[in-house]
């Protein structure tokens, strides 16, 4: 139970800084005014990603599961836009539309994939050297 928070903790961080870089780069609806504004701002964005992900991805996984089959699972793409578009749409003070939360949803893949891998070769070093 405790590996699962941390874990959701990381991930939670992950996505908060995955979705500023998001934003950064695609967005099209947030001001600047404050740094300690835009980082609860982001925060709070990367709770409600890793929630959406958590509870909403997985039905919208399984009722697109004929799209993803035919598209040899390249519309997993989209689906993680539309997590990102959705979760962006939650959010206070952050919009983006949904072909720029498409290339979000990409650029979010691909940090947590990269930290994921980092973290479970530490993991598996850890282990080795435990035993």
């Amino acid at each position: 139970m405790k590996q699962q928070f941390i874990t959701f903790l990381v991930r939670w961080m992950l996505n908060s800084f995955g979705l500023w870089v998001a934003v950064r780069l695609f967005g099209t609806g947030y001001s600047d005014s404050e740094l300690i504004t835009s980082a609860g701002v982001f925060i709070l964005a990367g709770l409600i990603f890793s929630l959406v992900n958590a509870i909403l991805r997985p039905i919208t996984i399984i009722l697109s599961l004929p799209a993803i089959l035919l598209t040899l699972g390249l519309f997993t793409i989209v689906v993680n836009g539309f997590m990102v578009y959705i979760s962006l749409k939650i959010t206070p003070g952050l919009s983006m539309t949904f072909w720029h939360s498409v290339m979000s949803g990409l650029v979010l893949s691909l940090i947590n994939y990269i930290v994921s891998s980092a973290l479970e070769s530490q993991y598996m070093r850890f282990q080795e050297v435990k035993r």
